[in-house]
């Protein structure tokens, strides 16, 4: 074989691509060798013309051989603001190769959640969650990649892949390890920004050295491969001309000796000068002075065709206005032409249609050769036509959006019902482009406002900043009024909230609820109001903000959710200044409708979000009604996940499962749940309060289970240290990293940490000992170098607990004053921790009193109980504790104690 040339089988534009093809192929053959390897994935990077396509069908031709199933896509310039465009087209094959229930049956939970997206399924009312959309998509595509094993996927023109598309891609690529399938992805260096550029940076990090960067033929190459074609009489100057004139692009070269073939030009060193003339006419101008050749109605097709991008055959003679005769005349005019062909064997059409440009380049010059007006004016008819065939409005949106702007209210009209179907299948940012045209054009003044807050709502979970221009503009309109300005008010000092302006949310809500007279209305807006002041960590904003709650609560009986919210907020409010447990139970129930959520309070409803039920919960695990607080935990989980909501609100729903399961000493499954919430946590972004939320609760516990090194591990990998967030989390974070500092050692800076949590509750009112354990911690740090300080501390903690009142709080201050004690007085202390914690459901903390109870005593049996009772809990470090102790008494080992006490 002559150096640089393909073997017979691969196609010209394959020379010198032998290093790239045995990779492949080395691929092909690991995947096919053993089902249980994990996936692997190829990235070609390369400039237009530099052989990707032909790698990928080289690709396709050595799986097939193999038996493989292949599966293919391809991005489009003009295609990427259609979501889901590519990921459709990979699993179009198999999508249809399903009867509807067969797809359900493979989809099973996630059908209703990526049905939508894929096109196989309704999609549901309001917005779907777009992580959840993604998630749901991997499984998809997951699922069926092992039942039609040994599964190649190939993705060409992935830079212009739509951005849903390529966040998809990113997340399937994580889970390679788990699955055995070739990815392999064909993309130019650069051409796009933004969250697309990162999505796809990030695919080819995971490919690490499984990056190919293509580069240009050697001019050896193009002398071989322009014998190859022309024969071998074309002499050296010539083949030297043709590699000068073309810069080695292989697609390009076999372009350029394509047509030196059609026109029968001789291929010598007379002749080359002839060459860049003909390279000119199959690019840019050259290209289009060609294409007028062929005819007008040829021309106003292959426009057509540019306009499309896709359905080109079944849609481009209707927006070129050709007859079907004339349109097959032209179609096979463009295919002589090498402008159009139709799709390599076996590959899945950009579409519906069964043609497509012979490359991008060729795509990109007729697209860009339209006269602006008439381009602008062919899009608003491909948008009619579109819609015509029965696509919808969110598949003409990429048409709309072209379309000059000039007032059309029915356009307007068009785009905001777009933006719903985008948002109804989890395609935010599709959406949010749809409103900002429709704002361009402009809206009627009735309907502008409406315009606004439709793209607030939008933008509130990606842009909060774009959110509060946008609410804030809307709100300074006519045309909002009712419980729809109520809302959009809401929005906004969400927004406010997400974009660290807690001052400035509470503010709002507060000035729109004195707009309105008593009612429904205003009540909600002081009920936002107090919401917002509720999660603040630091001073409060309102002065004499709990007694103002409190005298609002006391008027409210829960006939709406107006009044159930104030009372959750009263009770949470109660609950954190440690007041009577309950009184604070109370408030709670009496906010619940026959014992569970009210209809418009559930965790999926929009009305009031997600922080007033976890306020809710959390009021009841803070004062001993785990089974409650455990009941709507649960709840919110399997409420996030049957919606597909796959960001924040599961982060935090895994969050506070596992703090319930923290509380009731279920050490193994909260720190699970814990974890689980730091990854869906790591994937919204750090630093936000959630991510707060997992981080202090896996610490919190990791430090319970007695995995001290392991604490301080995931607090430097998570930056688990001030400054904290504004809004408050649960347990407070300051008390959980004084504890971490003094379990490795760091007695000072721990005190110093445990001494800014005393000043930052007693700012805030916080006096709940178990919610901030501050003074229990404290006051053992202290015992031997201020003594006094010590009793003092443990004093007051006990006061605290007491009027608080619940089992925990007592016996947990109990402990800490036998800790500080000694003799008989330590001994009887301790036997009444043990007697407050038996009753109590916190197990971990009943179980570190019968160790401590049993030391203090030396009794075997206690300890024993004890050592049980730690085991069950999942408590290493007070296993070890316990086991030491008995060794001390010299007592045998003791395993499970018959008649210990059950978990509560």
């Amino acid at each position: 074989m002559t150096e640089g040339r393909p073997a017979t089988a691969a196609s010209a534009s394959l020379w010198e691509r032998e290093q790239e093809v045995a990779a492949i192929a080395q691929a092909v053959e690991t995947l096919c060798a053993d089902r249980s390897s994990s996936g692997h994935l190829l990235v070609l990077r390369g400039e237009a013309g530099f052989g990707k396509t032909a790698l990928l069908a080289e690709t396709r031709r050595i799986a097939e051989s193999r038996g493989c199933t292949v599966w293919s896509a391809r991005g489009g310039e003009t295609l990427r603001s259609v979501p889901f465009n590519v990921v459709r087209q990979l699993l179009q094959p198999s999508l249809l190769s399903l009867h509807p229930e067969e797809a359900r049956e493979y989809l099973g939970d996630w059908y209703e959640i990526a049905g939508p997206a894929l096109g196989i399924a309704e999609p549901g009312e309001g917005h779907a969650d777009p992580q959840g959309v993604c998630d749901g998509l991997v499984a998809a595509v997951t699922r069926l990649a092992r039942r039609d094993y040994p599964l190649v996927l190939l993705i060409d023109d992935a830079h212009w892949a739509d951005q849903e598309t390529l966040r998809w891609l990113e997340a399937f690529v994580e889970r390679l390890g788990e699955l055995c399938v070739l990815v392999v992805v064909a993309r130019r260096p650069g051409e796009i920004t933004g969250d697309a550029a990162r999505h796809l940076d990030a695919v080819g990090q995971a490919a690490g050295r499984a990056i190919t960067s293509l580069s240009a033929l050697t001019p050896a190459a193009v002398a071989g491969l322009t014998r190859a074609t022309l024969g071998t009489h074309a002499d050296a100057a010539f083949c030297r001309e043709v590699w000068a004139v073309t810069d080695g692009n292989p697609y390009e070269t076999v372009e350029l000796l394509a047509k030196v073939r059609d026109s029968e030009l001789e291929a010598s060193e007379s002749s080359a000068g002839e060459l860049r003339a003909l390279n000119r006419a199959a690019r840019g101008g050259g290209l289009v002075d060609r294409l007028e050749q062929l005819g007008v109605d040829a021309t106003k097709f292959a426009m057509a065709a540019a306009i499309l991008g896709a359905d080109i055959s079944v849609q481009a003679a209707r927006l070129a206005g050709l007859g079907q005769d004339e349109a097959v005349r032209c179609a096979e005019l463009l295919r002589n032409a090498r402008i159009l062909t139709e799709p390599l064997p076996g590959a899945v059409p950009v579409g519906d249609g069964d043609l497509e440009f012979v490359h991008p380049l060729i795509a990109s010059a007729v697209y860009d050769s339209i006269p602006g007006g008439l381009r602008t004016a062919m899009h608003g008819i491909a948008a009619q036509v579109v819609t015509d065939a029965g696509k919808g409005l969110a598949a003409a949106s990429r048409h709309l959006l072209q379309v000059h702007a000039e007032g059309d209210e029915e356009l307007v009209e068009q785009l905001r019902e777009a933006a719903r179907e985008h948002l109804a299948v989890g395609a935010p940012d599709a959406a949010r482009r749809c409103l900002e045209r429709a704002l361009r054009e402009p809206p009627a003044p009735s309907v502008h406002a409406h315009v606004l807050y439709e793209l607030g709502c939008a933008t509130l979970l990606t842009a909060p900043a774009r959110t509060i221009d946008h609410l804030r503009t809307a709100l300074g309109m006519p045309g909002l009024d009712g419980a729809e300005r109520v809302d959009a008010v809401y929005r906004l000092s969400q927004a406010l909230l997400h974009n660290d302006q807690l001052e400035e949310a509470v503010r709002t809500v507060e000035a729109e609820a004195a707009r309105h007279a008593p009612g429904p209305a205003r009540l909600r807006l002081q009920a936002v109001q107090y919401m917002w002041e509720g999660v603040h960590a630091g001073e409060t904003i309102s002065p004499r903000r709990s007694e103002k709650l409190a005298a609002l609560a006391a008027t409210c009986a829960g006939r709406d959710n107006a009044e159930r919210a104030l009372l959750i907020l009263r009770g949470f409010d109660a609950m954190t200044h440690g007041e009577n447990a309950e009184e604070v139970v109370e408030y709670c129930d009496r906010a619940l409708v026959n014992g569970g959520l009210a209809p418009g309070l559930g965790w999926t409803d929009q009305e009031w979000g997600i922080e007033l039920l976890m306020m809710l919960a959390s009021s009841y695990a803070y004062t001993d009604r785990l089974d409650r607080a455990d009941a709507l935990f649960n709840e919110a989980l399997r409420a996030y996940v049957s919606a597909g909501w796959s960001g924040g609100h599961l982060a935090l729903a895994h969050a506070y499962l596992g703090l319930g399961l923290r509380r009731r000493g279920r050490l193994k499954e909260a720190e699970e749940s814990l974890r689980e919430s730091l990854r869906v946590a790591e994937r919204v972004g750090r630093g936000l309060p959630l991510y707060w939320s997992a981080t202090c609760n896996l610490i919190d516990t990791l430090l319970v289970r007695g995995h001290v090194a392991e604490a301080w591990e995931t607090a430097e990998q998570y930056g688990f240290a001030p400054p904290y967030p504004s809004t408050i989390v649960l347990p407070d974070p300051r008390s959980v990293r004084g504890r971490l500092l003094l379990a490795v050692g760091r007695t000072k800076d721990g005190i110093n940490e445990l001494e800014a949590a005393e000043k930052a509750a007693a700012a805030r009112g916080h006096l709940n000992p178990v919610m901030v354990p501050w003074a229990v911690d404290l006051a053992r740090a202290l015992a031997t170098e201020d003594p006094a300080r010590a009793n003092r501390l443990v004093s007051e903690a006990r006061r605290q607990a007491e009027r608080f009142g619940t089992d925990t709080a007592i016996g947990e201050a109990l402990r800490c004053a036998a800790a500080l004690e000694t003799g008989q007085r330590a001994v009887r202390l301790a036997q009444q921790a043990v007697t407050f914690l038996e009753s109590s459901p916190c197990q971990y903390e009943h179980a570190a009193a019968r160790v401590e109870y049993g030391v203090l005593s030396r009794s075997v049996s206690e300890l024993g109980r004890g050592l049980s009772l730690a085991r069950s809990c999942g408590a290493d470090g007070l296993v070890d504790k316990a086991q030491q102790a008995l060794r001390g008494l010299g007592a045998p080992q003791v395993g499970l104690v018959p008649g210990q006490q059950t978990r509560r």
